[in-house]
């Protein structure tokens, strides 16, 4: 199966027009650029019809260091801060090629929990759920370059703000799109769902955005052309965009909200004071600085600074005089491609490929395999008990049988997963220690009962009423007959229907992630996804896709095997049943 898939994809990359060009060193977008990458603040910011607007939200001062109690910061876990971040929005927040999160957020925020004495845990999630998972208490932060807006202080409070946030305006060349003015109705304008670019778009430019779920898959949509425009964070369209790419930033405009800050649950006052005051400490010492050089070096807008209002504004060098040193010439977009180089380049980057398949197969792999046997387990004892609830003849025992079928199997996969972690997930905290792990494996489990379930029942009352009744009349119990004659033929007979079912929770499987897992944690969808994000091109992707095929396929010839097997068998045992009906009045002459 490994020379199976190996095949396909060197077919594809013969189809597309060969492999594409080397990655090189610059295919990591999570590593500093320093002051080599610094740029001006862009000149449309200062003349924009939405202007940048005070802080409303920044405290007047803080409490010193000294006065923070660590033990009554409200933490899930005694002296370390749990942390729901992202790996997808580089040089804000990204996982290196190592599994360990990064990024200007993901720094300083490590910067702010020494000064506070705190251990620091990073855990990936989903951007539209992470809000929801800190209010929660899911995570005692979040950093994702989150915008402070209002909508959002009605469900996390937020720390002072450390950095500020721009929309840039992305399209493809040649596009008479060259202003957010130029935007319509009837174009289709990209956005990642539950962002403030996505709210700047329909509540501001009174618009219907495409909407995705991370930052990666959309700007390969704008590449192949499949989008006319990009509504982007700033800072992550200064990274992603690389010289060549078919992208152009034509326009930028200040987020009408405040300033980018962590997020923290409301009611945890506590630690957001803690925070506030560990802001103020890296901003005077000057890590703010030297971490802001490193990751993002730009000019602040005017009368904007990081951290209390009672903080002088940090010293920074001149990037815009640092920039035009530099003497960089603009590099043009590359001239167009067709779609099949395009793919190419999307899909076949032999490179990342072999950056991503020894983690694929070290991390990922192992654990899609324990999520998946772990969760089919689940499925087939708790499958066994539904299905024999559901013949019971006692409805107190079909009823609940049927509510829980019908539940389980009418919900979309990934609200039972939001829903046991999100909502589940608080109250047996203890027990599981905060860790989503047992609870994604639970999730499938209960998922895979509500359908294994079904498939037992229908195959135990495929069997013939007669089998029980003769096993009866030999002197079995009811449970006696049921578990070595009726159950037996019964799963049998639905043999091809459970791999089935197996090879459709293994593919659930990369569901998981919405609740969050750390580096060592992730499926082989997330490796891929990660990876992804790292190097914008979607070889991880269709490398973790590989992985898949190499497990699925053997379970569907396996399937395929056993259906013919079963047939086999049954004709066969038919024609020796028909041989004995003919031979015994022969036999009976002779004797």
């Amino acid at each position: 199966m490994v020379r199976l898939a190996l095949t396909i994809l060197i077919v594809f990359g013969v189809v597309l027009g060969g492999p594409a060009a080397p990655a090189s060193a610059d295919w990591n977008q999570c590593a500093p650029g320093g002051l080599d990458s610094a740029v001006a603040l862009p000149k449309d910011l200062t003349t924009n019809p939405y202007p940048h607007r005070q802080d409303s939200g920044t405290t007047t001062t803080v409490e010193p260091l000294r006065a923070v109690n660590v033990d009554a910061l409200g933490l899930a876990t005694g002296g370390v801060l749990t942390v729901g971040t992202l790996s997808d929005a580089p040089p804000n927040i990204c996982i290196t090629p190592t599994g360990e999160f990064s990024g200007f957020d993901n720094e300083l925020l490590r910067a702010i929990a020494d000064k506070l004495g705190l251990e620091i845990r990073f855990v990936s999630t989903d951007f539209s759920a992470l809000l929801a998972q800190v209010a929660s208490g899911r995570f005692d932060v979040g950093s994702a370059a989150i915008k402070a807006t209002d909508a959002r202080r009605r469900t996390v409070s937020f720390t002072n703000g450390y950095d500020f946030g721009f929309f840039s305006l992305v399209v493809p060349p040649g596009s008479p799109i060259h202003k957010f003015g130029d935007l319509a109705a009837g174009q289709r304008i990209g956005v990642v769902q539950g962002t403030v670019e996505e709210s700047f778009v329909v509540d501001t430019l009174n618009l219907k955005p495409v909407k995705y779920p991370g930052f990666a898959t959309l700007y390969a949509a704008l590449k192949t052309r499949q989008l006319d425009a990009w509504v982007a964070p700033g800072t992550l369209a200064m990274t992603v965009i690389r010289p060549g790419d078919p992208a152009v930033t034509v326009a930028n405009i200040f987020s009408q909200d405040n300033f980018v800050a962590y997020a923290v649950a409301p009611q945890n006052g506590p630690l957001l004071d803690a925070l506030n005051s560990g802001l103020d400490a890296v901003i005077a010492d000057g890590t703010w600085a030297n971490l802001y050089c490193q990751w993002v070096p730009r000019t602040l807008p005017p009368g904007w600074k990081p951290g209390s209002l009672f903080l002088p504004a940090p010293r920074l060098p001149n990037f815009a005089a640092i920039a035009e040193g530099q003497h960089r010439k603009p590099v043009a977009p590359s001239a167009p491609q067709s779609v099949l180089a395009q793919l190419g380049h999307s899909f076949l980057d032999w490179d990342l490929y072999k950056q991503a398949i020894p983690v694929l197969l070290t991390t990922g792999l192992p654990n899609t395999m324990i999520l998946t046997n772990s969760a089919l387990v689940i499925g087939l004892v708790l499958g066994m008990v539904l299905a024999m609830a559901g013949i019971s003849q006692s409805r107190w025992l079909r009823w609940p049988a049927r509510i829980y079928t019908d539940i389980f199997r009418g919900l979309p996969e990934v609200v039972i997963i939001l829903i046991i972690g999100m909502g589940i997930g608080p109250l047996v905290g203890g027990l599981t220690n905060k860790n989503p792990y047992p609870l994604g494996i639970a999730a499938l489990g209960l998922m895979a009962a509500a359908y294994i379930g079904e498939i037992l029942r229908s195959g135990i009352q495929s069997v013939d009423p007669g089998q029980l009744e003769a096993s009866r009349a030999l002197g079995f119990s009811y449970a006696t007959a049921m578990r070595l004659v009726v159950v037996p033929q019964g799963v049998r007979r639905v043999l091809p229907a459970l791999v089935n079912q197996a090879i459709g929770l293994l593919k659930a499987s990369a569901l998981v992630y919405f609740l969050g897992l750390v580096a060592d944690q992730r499926e082989l969808f997330q490796v891929g996804r990660d990876l992804n994000a790292q190097s914008g091109s979607l070889s991880p992707l269709v490398a973790a896709g590989a992985f898949y095929l190499i497990l699925t396929i053997p379970l569907t010839h396996l399937v395929n095997y056993i259906d013919s097997r079963l047939r086999r068998g049954g004709r066969a045992a038919a024609d020796e049943d028909r041989g004995d009906v003919l031979t015994a009045p022969f036999s009976q002459e002779i004797t």
